[in-house]
């Protein structure tokens, strides 16, 4: 074990009795808010010091194994006993490192998913929809469910932009990495000559913002358009004007649902969404600011982070920040992205700990 995980751990086991005493006092009870916010720091310590305790224990077993070295009866017993708790330890340390990592109290929350085509007209369209399948297959694999927020489908199918709300455990967690630029090479159901074609859709993932730290929407602040909806949906589309769209004045960013049959219904979806890509706006410019000073291996997830690669000929994905390559693009299109999320997660972990690292020495 690193000496700076030894020391963050025994920093975290002290915290954990600070903790104990803390909430055991009146005046903490008292205060709801504290006692939860303290309650929730007690349980994430008490798992990482649990670990530890099985770790050290574990160092204990080994020691005592090699004490046993000595006595040539027992020699080979120790050995075997010595390689198990090397197995054990190896196990406890990646869990530690992991469990030590800054944890974003977004990741735990539903996602919203927006997806826009880009260079590549029509084709563009139907790779947006592609996306927008991918992801929604990769959802109910998971068990999350789906919700359509609002849509702009193109003529030839696929979409202009389309807006999912991802609702499950850990599900912001977990696409967080999805954000940037998208990129497929094909040849395009229309290529009467066989060519291959690239065109573009970008990719942003916002969490859905906490009831309690949204962003507080002045009315003043917003213009509220109604509309016809359009697309499939028989009467009540064509003759109703339910479809709402609300723009942020000061910063021009807009949000709109048309998928509720209620104005009302839409209007808190398309509120909802607006508050996302507000906080959102805030988050993507303090990562630009730290990304002044370090540019981190996962990168921004800002719209011009040419991302993924998706090579259809060569049956190939590309993941280019971490350089991952696999040839399993059928699998992946429908909704198999365990190996590439769990990838990213790692390789965000590993810049992470080598933060932690950098900031202890």
């Amino acid at each position: 074990m690193k000496p700076f995980v030894r020391h963050a751990l025994l920093k975290q086991r002290a915290r954990l009795h600070e903790l104990d005493a803390l909430l055991s006092a009146p005046d903490v009870v008292e205060d709801i808010a504290r006692f939860r916010s303290l309650s929730r720091e007690h349980a994430e310590a008490s798992e990482v010091v649990a670990v530890f305790d099985r770790f050290l224990a574990r160092e204990a077993d080994e020691q005592a194994a090699r004490d046993l070295l000595r006595d040539p009866e027992m020699a080979a017993m120790a050995q075997e006993e010595i390689a198990a708790c090397a197995a054990d330890l190896s196990a406890l340390d990646g869990q530690l490192q992991t469990l030590l990592l800054p944890r974003d109290p977004d990741d735990a929350r539903p996602a919203f998913l927006e997806i826009r085509a880009g260079a590549g007209g029509d084709e563009s369209a139907l790779f947006a929809g592609d996306l927008a399948r991918m992801y929604s297959r990769y959802a109910e694999r998971q068990g999350w469910r789906v919700e359509l927020m609002s849509e702009s489908p193109s003529e030839l199918g696929g979409y202009k932009e389309v807006v999912l709300r991802i609702d499950g455990d850990g599900a912001y967690g977990r696409l967080r990495f999805e954000s940037g630029g998208h990129r497929v090479q094909r040849v395009p159901a229309t290529e009467s000559q066989g060519r291959i074609h690239t065109s573009a859709a970008t990719v942003a993932v916002m969490p859905e913002p906490d009831e309690a730290a949204t962003i507080e929407l002045n009315p003043a602040e917003l213009r509220i358009d109604t509309f016809r909806a359009s697309g499939a949906g028989g009467q009540h589309i064509n003759k109703t004007d339910s479809a709402v769209r609300v723009t942020h004045l000061p910063t021009g960013i807009t949000a709109e649902c048309q998928d509720g049959r209620s104005q009302h219904a839409n209007k808190a979806k398309a509120l909802q969404v607006l508050a996302a890509r507000l906080r959102e706006k805030d988050r993507a410019e303090r990562a630009a600011k730290e990304a002044a000073t370090r540019k981190g291996l996962i990168g921004s997830g800002d719209r011009s982070d040419r991302i993924r690669t998706y090579n259809f000929p060569q049956g190939r994905l590309t993941d280019h920040r971490i350089n991952l390559t696999l040839y399993q693009l059928g699998s992946v299109l429908e909704g198999e992205l365990d190996e590439v999320v769990h990838a990213l997660q790692v390789a965000r972990g590993a810049e992470l700990l080598a933060e932690l690292e950098q900031a202890a020495a």
